[in-house]
């Protein structure tokens, strides 16, 4: 079964829908919204990680978190971010999702990630720290990195006392994979190699993303119809949660795959 985790960025810089849901009355709307089109669990981002974001303080970001948090209780929450400190506030929080961009790579937040009950989003970026950047991977490098990191990471982790069963690993697209559309084409292709390697969860997340548009020859705005081929490729490749920011659509279409495959 799969998980639709609907992307909500509580920003003013994001790539799609900067500014868009910045107020607090509009982020909580949109929230429930994207609750009631499917979304399973709502990943909210304060602060964006594209490679033309201006990067924000902590103390930022957990205003913006703040101001929403407390009117979506009873929806699981994942929150996005790669700052410590917001980090050990989300855990505070509750939440029951921890989803960072760099995966996890400051030794001193592991005991608090062991103490808390969050499943974890365990991400490879090619930049290693911080937002997207501009890097050319090629294709043909691609698996052996994500191999590498993976390898690393999880044992780390599972060596700090984090149980193996709350990760989650995401291999990044679009920039967090290179400025070469081929790169993420061949990660979404050899998907099924990841899970059979780790045996853990993939999460994805193609929505709208450069190298989709550029296949295409469409701007963010039109570009839901090819990012919803590209969720349901990824689904049969063998990812089990899909991060979007169109649940409803990825509802329907799943819906209908699931119908078709019933027997009559």
């Amino acid at each position: 079964m799969t998980t639709i985790l609907g992307i909500l960025n509580i920003t003013d810089d994001s790539f799609f829908d900067g500014g868009k849901y910045l107020e607090p009355a509009a982020a909580i709307a949109q929230a429930r919204a994207l609750a009631a089109d499917g979304a399973a669990v709502l990943d909210i981002g304060a602060a964006s990680s594209n490679p033309d974001s201006k990067g924000v303080a902590p103390a930022v970001e957990v205003a913006r978190l703040t101001a929403v948090l407390p009117a979506l209780a009873g929806i699981p929450l994942s929150i996005d971010t790669f700052s410590p400190p917001v980090q050990r506030w989300s855990l505070g929080q509750g939440v029951a999702y921890l989803n960072d961009i760099q995966g996890f790579p400051d030794p001193s937040l592991y005991p608090a990630l062991a103490a808390s009950s969050a499943m974890l989003i365990v991400m490879h970026s090619v930049q290693e720290r911080g937002a997207a950047t501009r890097i050319d991977v090629p294709p043909h490098e691609i698996m052996d990195r994500l191999f590498r990191f993976f390898d690393a990471r999880v044992a780390a982790l599972e060596a700090a006392g984090i149980a193996r069963g709350r990760l989650i690993l995401d291999p990044g697209m679009g920039f967090f994979l290179g400025t070469n559309p081929e790169t993420s084409f061949t990660v979404l292709r050899r998907l099924a190699d990841l899970k059979q390697r780790f045996a853990l969860p993939l999460l994805v997340s193609v929505s709208r993303k450069s190298f989709l548009r550029r296949l295409a020859g469409r701007d963010a705005v039109g570009a839901g119809a090819v990012s919803l081929a590209a969720e349901l490729f990824a689904i049969r490749q063998g990812a089990d949660y899909i991060r979007t920011h169109a649940p409803g659509p990825l509802k329907d279409a799943l819906l209908l795959e699931k119908t078709l495959g019933d027997p009559a």
